[in-house]
């Protein structure tokens, strides 16, 4: 048992060489959703100015043309800090707080899911009534529809806009807050070390 021990740590302890890979891989994957989120939002500023403000179909935020810059900022910029793996937990934090904000002021009161499956654990009423929504839709597309041609590339379904991506995509931003951008991945890694260096 000693010797299944003693080889199973010296293969953890060779494996912390590639320890920046997963950090690398949770930038790379998040740098184009939030650089397409920020874009969206600055191709649509008056759009999005205007939900951010209005308080009948909006989220009644206050300063919505200034809140609307910041998130446009810390997305576009955030998304390129991550990729390059530059100030990595330093961008994570206002990029963390862009998540809270969609997260309660969005997607809240819709739920966890993002696709409206009723089959799933994690339905609210919202999902189990738009199974009959669904049905419904998929009914009339067969009758007065192409329905091969419409479902070619994958199942209709109705958007539930719950907390599923940005809730995710919030723990992906504190765990790079935690690990920082990666061992021999991230910009961050190297000017630590020249750090160090210029230090001693």
């Amino acid at each position: 048992m000693q010797l299944v021990f003693s080889f199973y740590q010296r293969a953890v302890q060779a494996s912390q060489q590639l320890s920046g890979l997963a950090p690398l891989l949770l930038r790379l994957y998040l740098a184009p959703v939030l650089l397409q989120a920020g874009w969206n939002k600055y191709q649509h500023f008056d759009a999005t100015t205007a939900w951010f403000g209005n308080t009948d179909w909006g989220l009644g935020l206050p300063l919505p043309a200034a809140l609307a810059a910041l998130a446009i900022a810390a997305e576009t910029l955030g998304a390129a800090l991550l990729l390059l793996g530059l100030f990595t937990r330093l961008v994570s934090i206002p990029l963390m707080i862009t998540m809270l904000v969609a997260i309660f002021a969005v997607h809240w009161p819709n739920g966890w899911l993002a696709i409206a499956d009723s089959s799933s654990w994690l339905a609210n009423q919202r999902v189990l009534d738009a199974a009959e929504q669904l049905s419904t839709a998929k009914s009339l597309l067969q009758q007065h529809g192409n329905y091969d041609w419409l479902t070619a590339n994958g199942n209709i379904v109705i958007l539930n806009n719950g907390i599923e991506f940005a809730a995710t995509y919030f723990v992906m931003l504190l765990s790079l807050f935690f690990s920082g951008g990666g061992r021999y991945t991230s910009l961050d890694h190297f000017l630590h070390r020249r750090l160090i260096a210029g230090v001693r």
